[in-house]
């Protein structure tokens, strides 16, 4: 198992800067993780260190909240996209799920998904603000709008992912989409637990203490 290419190597904190920018990406070069996971912000400069290698450039979308409309998550991925994103991680509209107005829920989806066209799309569902029923629902929407990926956290909220949420969440969409399981990975050995539960992507900032066999004491 290349537990490497399951990472996506994540900086999302709002004082980051340009030197701690450059660092994830000179880590993901040298450990060849999947993606380097940033604010659209740093996506332009990410495209030009990253460039010639086989590292993505995953962007957050509507982040981290998910309550601003459809059409500006939509123009948030096609902006991202022009500036070299390669993947997209959406946020759900957490309330509308709640309210359960499934079909804003379902739109919002679809139209991120139409504006980055073939590129990647995981959506952020925040199991720690969902009911169980909520993420079920909110996994089956996913399949539904065409969505790659579901994912479990910003990294932003009360708490990570956690092994029954992503057994539960690979439960629901099968073979219709693939699981990445953010927030909380510490060790390589939770690393190999997610994947054993399901998950086919990690999200981390500690990746590298991860593939080193240390404890991640990052935040994320």
């Amino acid at each position: 198992m290349k537990l490497n290419k399951y990472i996506d190597h994540t900086l999302l904190k709002q004082d980051a800067t340009k030197a701690e920018i450059k660092q994830l990406c000179d880590e993901a070069i040298e450990f060849d993780f999947a993606t380097v996971c940033v604010n659209s912000y740093w996506t332009s400069y990410c495209k030009e260190l990253l460039k010639g290698t086989n590292v993505g450039i995953t962007n957050v979308v509507g982040f981290p909240l998910g309550a601003c409309t459809t059409a500006t998550k939509a123009f948030e991925v096609s902006e991202a996209i022009k500036d070299g994103a390669t993947e997209i991680d959406m946020v759900l509209n957490i309330g509308a799920l709640k309210d359960k107005n499934y079909e804003l829920v379902l739109e919002d989806m679809k139209a991120v998904k139409k504006a980055a066209g073939s590129h990647v799309v995981k959506c952020i569902m925040e199991n720690c603000l969902l009911t169980k029923e909520e993420i079920i629902k909110a996994c089956e929407i996913a399949v539904e709008a065409g969505l790659e990926f579901v994912k479990t956290s910003t990294g932003f909220s009360k708490s990570g992912a956690t092994f029954e949420d992503v057994k539960l969440m690979k439960s629901v969409v099968k073979d219709n989409a693939l699981v990445k399981a953010a927030g909380g990975v510490r060790t390589f050995e939770d690393a190999q637990k997610m994947i054993e539960a399901g998950a086919d992507r990690l999200g981390t900032s500690g990746g590298v203490a991860i593939i080193k066999g240390e404890e991640n004491n990052a935040s994320y």
